[in-house]
């Protein structure tokens, strides 16, 4: 008897090269306040944008303040912002390199083994 449907699958990948990443980051982020709660806490959110090298850098940074917090210039530490959220990422070309192709990434998820 022969057979009806035969699968088989195999994939490799295989190469060379490096990226080599070193950065270093300073930056003072303007943060709107979103709301105020019952006990006079602030809750605030801030983004802001760099591009470096091809490299759109993204920061965001969200959070709770007490106004006590705030210094005479109007500035807030990120260790005084209470269940802070920062997030920084970037898109570009160095981020594309380092992400395995789309079509990879579909046989991946199809195939596995």
């Amino acid at each position: 008897m022969a057979e009806a449907v035969s699968i088989g699958s195999t994939s490799s990948s295989s190469g060379s090269g490096s990226v080599r990443r070193n950065e270093k980051l300073t930056l003072r982020v303007a943060a709107t306040i979103t709301q105020v709660l019952p006990n006079g806490v602030l809750a605030v959110s801030g983004s802001q944008e760099v591009r470096v090298n091809y490299e759109m850098r993204e920061l965001l940074v969200t959070g709770y303040v007490r106004p006590e917090d705030i210094s005479r210039r109007n500035e807030v530490t990120y260790d005084k912002i209470a269940s802070a959220r920062v997030s920084y990422g970037g898109r570009g070309q160095i981020s594309d390199m380092q992400q395995p192709r789309y079509g990879q990434q579909i046989l991946d998820a199809v195939l596995p083994f």
